[in-house]
């Protein structure tokens, strides 16, 4: 994956999901959404990063995959990982 946006992987009715995609709407990243219900293949994506469990919250910031991060943990992968997206 390029590393032009975060990855946000979520379901629906998931609290920990509306939580994080709350804090990450009050920021200026760029970040792409993905249902892993609706969109082919982001389950087993997530199952990757997630010991074989589908994990939501999960979210990759470049190759580094994050589950069920807090916003602090996540700003930290995105200054190691892809600090030009704090330039947004």
């Amino acid at each position: 994956m390029a590393n032009d946006e975060i990855e946000f992987y979520w379901r629906p009715g998931c609290p920990f999901c509306m939580m994080l995609e709350a804090q990450l709407d009050a920021t200026n990243l760029p970040v792409r959404k993905i249902n892993i219900w609706e969109t082919d293949g982001a389950a087993d994506r997530v199952k990757a990063a997630a010991d074989g469990n589908e994990t939501v919250p999960t979210v990759f910031v470049g190759e580094r995959s994050l589950v069920n991060p807090s916003m602090t943990e996540l700003m930290d992968a995105v200054r190691a990982e892809a600090p030009q997206l704090l330039d947004n």
